[in-house]
C-alpha cells in the first residue's frame, strides 16, 4: 500500500535539517541532521539502510512542529566504525552521545527494524539512555531471534553475511525481487529502487556483527523493565520483522499499544508514513 507517489529525486534528499558530527571515544565518527523546533524526535533507521529512510517522515514532522534528530548508524551511510566495532551496546551508545551531545532529556525514541532492537538494548542495558527518553516507538522491529518464524530472514541473512546478496544485486531481476520482499502490497516504484540504491552502496560486510547479534541476542525475557510509553508499529505484510515479534513486543512491554498497518510491509516509513507520524502525535 503506498499513501502517495514518489519520485527517486525526492527519495535521495537527506532530511531536512542542519548537519553536525558527534565523536565516540573509539573513534567513531557519527553524522547527525537537526531540524525543527519543539518536541524531540529521535529516529533510528534499519539495517543497511541510512537516514535517507527518513526523508519523507522528517518533513512531515518540522511541520507539524517537532524537532527533529536523523543520523546515519556507525558503519552506515558517511557515519565510520571505531575501534569497539558494531554491535548493539556500541551503537545503543551512540545514541545516548547524540542525545548528550544536543542537550535532549525528553526524545519521543522511533527504532525502526535495527534501530528498534539497538532501542531496546539501550534502554536495557546502557545507563543513562532511558533517561533521555519520554517514550517510544517501536516499528517493524523486534527484540531478538530474528531467524524464527522468517523464512526470508534465514535464507536472506546467510547471503548478506558471505557477500553473494550485495553481488547478486547487480542485476536487476534479483534486484526488484529483493527489494518486493521487503515492501507490502502494492510498493511505490521509486521506493522500491530507493532501498536497493541505498543498501548496495552499503559496506555489508563490516556490517555482519550487528547482524550476528540480531540472532545471538534476544532481550525478550526482559521487555518487562521498559518502563516507557511505548507503541508498536507493524505491516501485516511485513515479513522481516514479522508479526509474531511486534505481538511480543507489545504483550511484554506494560501499557504498549500496538498498531497494526494494513497492506504494508517493512518500510511503513515510506509505504503508509502517515501512520507513523500519527503514532508520534499521539505521544506529543
Amino acid at each position: 500500500m503506498a499513501s502517495r507517489e514518489y519520485t527517486l529525486e525526492e527519495l535521495r534528499k537527506d532530511p531536512v535539517g542542519d548537519e553536525t558530527w558527534v565523536e565516540r571515544p573509539d573513534g567513531t565518527r557519527l553524522r547527525v541532521r537537526v531540524a525543527g523546533s519543539g518536541p524531540t524526535v529521535f529516529l533510528a533507521h534499519g539495517f543497511g539502510l541510512t537516514m535517507l529512510e527518513w526523508n519523507v517522515v522528517a518533513e512531515m514532522l518540522v511541520a507539524k512542529g517537532y524537532r527533529v534528530i536523523t543520523f546515519d548508524q556507525r558503519g552506515h551511510g558517511k557515519s565510520t566504525i571505531g575501534t569497539d566495532g558494531v554491535g548493539s551496546l556500541q551503537m545503543a551508545g551512540d545514541y545516548l552521545a547524540i542525545l548528550e551531545q544536543l542537550d535532549i532529556h525528553d526524545a519521543i525514541l522511533v527504532g525502526h527494524s535495527m534501530g528498534g532492537f539497538v532501542a531496546i538494548a539501550g534502554l536495557l542495558d546502557v545507563p543513562g539512555l532511558a533517561d533521555r527518553v519520554k517514550a517510544v516507538i517501536l516499528f517493524a522491529t523486534f527484540s531478538g531471534s530474528i531467524t524464527k518464524g522468517s523464512m526470508q530472514n534465514k535464507a536472506q541473512i546467510p547471503m548478506i553475511k558471505s557477500g553473494i546478496l550485495k553481488s547478486m544485486l547487480s542485476s536487476g531481476l534479483v534486484a526488484k525481487a529483493f527489494s518486493k520482499s521487503i515492501y507490502g502490497d502494492n510498493p511505490d516504484p521509486a521506493a522500491l529502487s530507493m532501498f536497493v540504491e541505498i543498501f548496495k552502496a552499503q559496506d555489508l560486510k563490516s556490517l555482519v556483527p550487528i547482524l550476528q547479534a540480531f540472532g545471538d541476542e534476544d532481550r525478550g525475557d526482559r521487555l518487562d523493565q521498559i518502563k516507557k510509553p511505548t507503541i508498536v508499529i507493524c505491516g501485516r505484510k511485513d515479513s522481516t520483522a514479522p508479526p509474531w515479534q511486534s505481538e511480543r513486543l507489545s504483550t511484554s512491554i506494560e501499557g504498549a499499544t500496538m498498531v497494526w498497518v494494513e497492506g504494508a510491509g517493512h518500510m511503513v516509513n515510506w509505504e503508509a508514513p502517515d501512520a507513523l507520524v500519527e503514532a508520534i502525535d499521539s505521544l506529543r
